[in-house]
């Protein structure tokens, strides 16, 4: 994530890693400051924070390996039956999709 964003991971929170930074703002006026992608060690799954619709059809999780999705994140249980090139792609086109929904 850091070699993605060229950023340096900051604590955002108490257990959640963010790299990168980028401002939104919703149509209702509200906005704020966040992080491109980022990580968390939960209990159950590593959690992993792509911060857009991971369905949005540009975002190909095919090869990756075994995961489950939210709305924003992937839930990984073990990093070695994940494909880091293809997580690699993931998380270039989820900060590409995040950047260009909040132009």
């Amino acid at each position: 994530m850091e070699k993605i964003t060229r950023a340096q991971g900051v604590l955002w929170g108490t257990s959640i890693i963010g790299f990168g930074n980028y401002q939104y703002k919703y149509a209702s006026g509200r906005s704020g400051d966040w992080f491109l992608t980022g990580f968390s060690p939960r209990k159950n799954a590593l959690t992993l924070y792509l911060m857009c619709d991971i369905s949005h059809d540009q975002i190909d999780f095919d090869g990756l390996g075994k995961y489950k999705k939210g709305k924003g994140c992937l839930y990984i249980k073990k990093l070695e039956n994940i494909n880091l090139t293809v997580l690699e792609k993931i998380i270039i086109t989820s900060i590409s999709l995040t950047l260009k929904n909040n132009q």
